[in-house]
């Protein structure tokens, strides 16, 4: 069938059956990797939404326990091929009411109006997507997903299409050989370590890669990507087609997670550019650009106080405002702090106001006892850090009289003293009627020494 589909001069397909193998290795595993990868695919698409589909269906009121969710009676299978080669995937899906059906490259869901592919379903339920001539755009993986009101249901195939060139040999096989069973790979075959391997080829394929940069001069700028591939692809960079050397301003790294990041930092204009990172293995190459746009940097001036805080009294119940003025490029960022707790945000009483124009103030509405002591602001931005200081007492408030019942300074004389008695003190003997203050004078005629 797998020659039927791909034409006399068949690819190499994974699931070809060989009738010496065992049932169990007829069909060929992708890697943990890639399956890994396949599962996330079919999981991430079973719960995203599509567009509508090039089926003609129309769901009607379906009974519920008549209603049979869409289930696969035969998935898609993996293939390799040479590039030029026709390839097609095929299933078989079954549901009641009969599935949508929906195909997807990479995620990327595939129009029924694309010219490239071709795609067909069958009254017993057989789904096909064809190409007469692969390219090497179209390796990757293929999803086709059956919906109906009961569920949705996906499977995935994997198509790896090899450049005849990197093989060195043309994909066709000498004429008059029979073919020849390739000998089973070590990951699939235990037996006889004398038996030759085959060693699986996949040409590199960008899971992860980043778009166009821009990025201020004297900043840290990376660029990760992830890369499959077998055997584990090489990466290099360029600039502008030139290789990139590592050295102390430029770092290529790989991380356990198996992205790949090129470091720059600290960014000069020198590193503006077009960017190429370059995969390479046994099996072929791959590549994707971006440009990196180095933005001018500014010219940095610390924070500096043009008006500083002063040392502020208040009476108790009013309210108090603290300011300051300061300047500096970028606009620095503003910090203040009482005694040494931080104020960090504003409160209904306390708040923390600054305008476009370096003017900096902490209001106190109602300024309490509590509110004493020593204020601190700070100003900081890329170019450095500056702090002032100043003091807030709150006062007591007393409630005075008012300024005309304010006793008058009376001098005491000899015969004044003679007034006073062991019975207490005449105050009419001992003022003059018109010296005599008026919050002074008392109903009684004596008062007691003490109260004096």
């Amino acid at each position: 069938m797998a020659r039927r589909l791909l034409g006399a001069d068949s690819a190499t397909v994974f699931n070809i059956q060989e009738p010496e193998e065992e049932t169990a290795n007829q069909e060929y595993k992708v890697s943990s990797c890639e399956q890994r990868l396949i599962s996330e695919i079919e999981y991430r698409l079973e719960r995203s939404p599509v567009d509508e589909s090039g089926d003609d269906i129309q769901y009607g009121d379906v009974p519920v326990e008549n209603g049979v969710a869409p289930f696969f009676e035969m998935k898609l299978k993996h293939y390799k091929i040479f590039e030029g080669m026709p390839v097609t995937f095929t299933c078989r899906v079954t549901g009641n009411p009969k599935p949508k059906i929906y195909w997807f490259k990479d995620g990327k869901q595939i129009s029924p109006k694309n010219d490239h592919y071709t795609i067909q379903r069958d009254l017993d339920g057989t789904c096909s997507l064809h190409t007469a001539a692969s390219t090497l755009d179209d390796d990757g993986n293929y999803t086709i997903m059956a919906a109906n009101p009961q569920g949705r249901i996906s499977c995935t195939g994997r198509l790896m299409v090899q450049a005849v060139n990197q093989r060195g040999r043309s994909p066709r096989s000498p004429s008059g050989h029979p073919h020849v069973r390739r000998p089973r790979s070590r990951s699939r075959d235990s037996g006889d370590e004398n038996e030759p391997i085959q060693e699986r080829f996949f040409r590199p394929h960008f899971l992860q890669a980043p778009g166009d940069l821009t990025v201020q001069e004297g900043k840290l700028c990376r660029m990760d990507c992830k890369v499959s591939g077998l055997p584990t692809p090489d990466l290099s960079w360029q600039l502008d087609g030139k290789p990139i050397r590592p050295d102390s301003a430029h770092k290529m790294l790989v991380r356990e997670n198996g992205v790949h990041s090129l470091i720059i930092e600290p960014v000069t204009s020198r590193d503006a550019g077009i960017y190429t990172c370059i995969a390479t293995n046994r099996a072929g190459q791959n590549s994707f650009s971006l440009e990196l746009v180095v933005a001018a940097k500014e010219a940095h001036k610390p924070p500096v106080f043009i008006e500083k805080l002063q040392n502020t009294g208040v009476a108790d119940g009013y309210p108090v405002r603290l300011e300051c003025r300061v300047s500096g490029v970028p606009p620095p960022q503003i910090f203040w702090k009482k005694e040494n707790e931080s104020l960090t945000h504003s409160t209904d009483r306390v708040s923390m106001h600054q305008d476009n124009h370096g003017y900096i103030c902490l209001l106190i509405q109602g300024a309490t006892k509590e509110d004493a002591g020593w204020y601190t602001v700070s100003a900081k931005n890329e170019a450095g850090i500056v702090s002032c200081t100043a003091r807030l007492d709150v006062y007591t408030q007393w409630h005075q009289q008012p300024q005309s019942t304010k006793p008058k300074k009376v001098r005491p004389s000899a015969s004044r003293y003679a007034a006073l008695s062991d019975q207490g003190l005449d105050i009419k003997a001992a003022f003059q009627p018109e010296a005599s203050p008026s919050h002074l004078t008392v109903n009684t005629g004596l008062v007691e020494s003490e109260d004096l």
